[in-house]
């Protein structure tokens, strides 16, 4: 299968362009070349973002030595809690090669086209929320990124999972054509892909006005359903994503109170230390001074 995703080199190399370009666009002080600048900034914020996230994705600090035991760790926790077994999940689905290959399909290929389309669809037509959704992006990807510094096996990889690595099987893998460890891969904790697809549900719904946003409730289960039936991650690693994005939404949620509460305490010491009107000062100086 063709990889379509930009190497963090490339993704570097993009946004330093499209950082010139919106230094040059501002320097030029034309209004509609300023304003495009704009565009330009954002998009190449995004990207170096997403080569920052690359690089780092590529390390680990604990080495790979332990990723089998932490997958096996999940498995046996996840049975203790009561979890539904993914590998049941997937056995439903591997006797139809049609679904399967198209939820293979779905995990490589979707998330960030339908990210990136959400993105512009908030900088184009609700500026207003792009930004707090921007930096709600940035703060889920760089807490996912600091957990997934500890590598964690997918359970494809997992032998007592009994799960099948269907990208493999169909010869729709992005990391190679036979099964195996890549260093790529063991990053599993949390699934990105989910958290993700949470927080596009969550910013769709927040932010249209139409009946129909509550469908993209679709899309984060869809997306569950993909990363599981492929072998991909475990319901765990969906979980810990979506905590970690009521963390960030909480946070944020404080800081603005917080921010109106400072601000509403500014202006009411600006009030109080304002000069009286002259005439309300020669009011209150005579009637200091006046003798019955």
């Amino acid at each position: 299968m063709i990889n379509l995703v930009l190497s963090w080199p490339e993704a570097g190399a993009a946004a330093a362009a499209l950082g010139g370009t919106s230094v040059a666009l501002r320097a030029s002080r034309r209004p509609r070349l300023a304003g495009a600048s704009v565009f330009t900034q954002e998009a190449g914020l995004l990207l170096g973002l997403f080569a920052l996230w690359d690089l780092a994705g590529s390390y680990d600090v604990m080495g790979p030595g332990g990723a089998l035991a932490r997958s096996r760790w999940i498995w046996h926790f996840e049975r203790t809690i009561g979890l539904p077994s993914e590998a049941s999940l997937q056995r439903v689905f591997l006797p139809h090669p049609l679904l399967v290959q198209f939820f293979n399909l779905y995990y490589d290929s979707l998330h960030f086209p339908v990210l990136i389309a959400c993105l512009v669809w908030l900088f184009v037509w609700h500026r207003d929320s792009y930004r707090r959704w921007r930096t709600t992006l940035v703060a889920l990807t760089g807490l996912c990124l600091l957990i997934q510094f500890i590598p964690v096996a997918p359970p494809r990889m997992l032998p007592e999972t009994g799960m099948v690595d269907t990208a493999v099987l169909y010869h729709e893998s992005v990391y190679t054509s036979v099964a195996g460890f890549n260093a790529d891969q063991l990053s599993a904790m949390p699934s990105v892909h989910v958290g993700w697809a949470i927080l596009i549900a969550v910013a769709v719904i927040t932010t249209a006005r139409t009946r129909w946003r509550w469908l993209a409730v679709l899309y984060p289960m869809m997306t569950t359903l993909a990363v599981v039936v492929t072998a991909n991650h475990f319901w765990l690693d969906g979980i810990v994503a979506a905590l970690l994005l009521v963390i960030v939404l909480a946070v944020q949620t404080s800081a603005r109170r917080l921010g109106v509460r400072v601000s509403a305490a500014r202006r009411t010491a600006q009030r109080l230390a304002e000069p009286l009107p002259e005439a309300l000062e020669a009011d209150s100086s005579g009637a200091v001074g006046h003798e019955p």
